[in-house]
């Protein structure tokens, strides 16, 4: 495809799948800083998120990397750093934001800020989806490019020439589909919806499955019990997800939050406003309580 060296930087080659990346991450911490700034998040929050999402991308790139090469292990017998896989770099990133974040957030915010991270989560939370799509997305194109993580053979529809045949172009949909569930991931998140992530598990769960069965370089990561394991990942996806809904279902955190009060509302009702689904829960279930204390006490009456 697009594999050729573009130009050179201090002797390292730039390639089309480079620049894709490079601009997948570009759009991810603008989405990111576009967005949260909506949420109003406080400029010293945005600062500490951003240095902790370098440090989940660069973990992430690792673990994909790790991945891949337990792949190549399995299916070859050999061991060695090459390639980069997308499921095990969402899982490590993830697994290294979560961490870095609560570990640095208790160490970084002290003071008046103490706690402000644990407070500020749930936004993390809801624009976290958005930015990892976005950047896949992009990413997927990088795919498409170098020529990786290419599709079956195939002789009808809309094909591309990868690897000396013609073959489905499951790069090009994937990014596509990434792309359509950014544009339905952002309408939600400003129309206040709060399982973005659930959506996002769930979705990009049940399309990976499919599209594996589309893929034609997944011989180089063998089988476990007949199905990929990218497959089985994807299982852990979609039941994450399904977890996350119904546990806000029992604890009672909304589905989508309420719209915020103007000040002047707010101070006359003498009330704040959260922006934390999980705090919404909590005092839903804080109001149940006290509303069936009081019918107690006038029942004693």
């Amino acid at each position: 495809m697009l594999d050729q060296t573009l130009f050179t930087i201090f002797g390292r080659e730039v390639k089309m799948y480079g620049i894709c990346i490079a601009v997948g991450i570009l759009v991810c911490l603008v989405v990111f800083f576009i967005y949260t700034k909506q949420k109003k998040m406080p400029a010293i929050m945005q600062d500490f998120s951003f240095f902790v999402a370098i440090i989940a991308i660069v973990a992430g790139f690792a673990f994909g990397v790790l991945y891949q090469s337990v792949y190549i292990w399995i299916s070859e017998g050999v061991f060695t750093y090459s390639g980069i896989t997308v499921m095990g770099g969402l899982i490590g990133g993830a697994a290294a934001f979560v961490i870095a974040y609560f570990v640095g957030g208790k160490l970084y915010f002290t003071g008046n800020n103490l706690g402000l991270h644990k407070r500020e989560f749930n936004k993390i939370l809801l624009v976290a989806p958005c930015c990892i799509t976005v950047a896949h997305a992009f990413g997927r194109l990088g795919c498409l490019c170098a020529g990786c993580c290419y599709g079956i053979e195939s002789n009808t529809g809309f094909t591309l020439y990868i690897h000396g045949a013609n073959r489905i172009p499951v790069q090009l949909y994937e990014s596509i589909f990434l792309f359509v569930l950014f544009a339905v991931l952002s309408v939600l998140y400003f129309k206040r919806c709060n399982i973005l992530m659930q959506i996002y598990l769930i979705a990009y769960g049940i399309w990976r499955f499919i599209i594996e069965y589309y893929r034609g370089d997944v011989s180089e990561r063998g089988f476990f019990l007949g199905l990929f394991p990218s497959q089985w990942q994807s299982i852990l996806f979609v039941a994450a997800g399904v977890g996350l809904l119904i546990f806000y279902a029992v604890k009672k955190i909304p589905y989508f939050l309420p719209k915020e009060e103007p000040v002047a509302a707010v101070a006359a009702n003498g009330e704040g406003t959260a922006e934390t689904g999980v705090a919404a829960g909590e005092q839903a279930e804080q109001k149940s309580d006290g509303e069936q204390t009081d019918a107690k006490e006038d029942d004693n009456k």
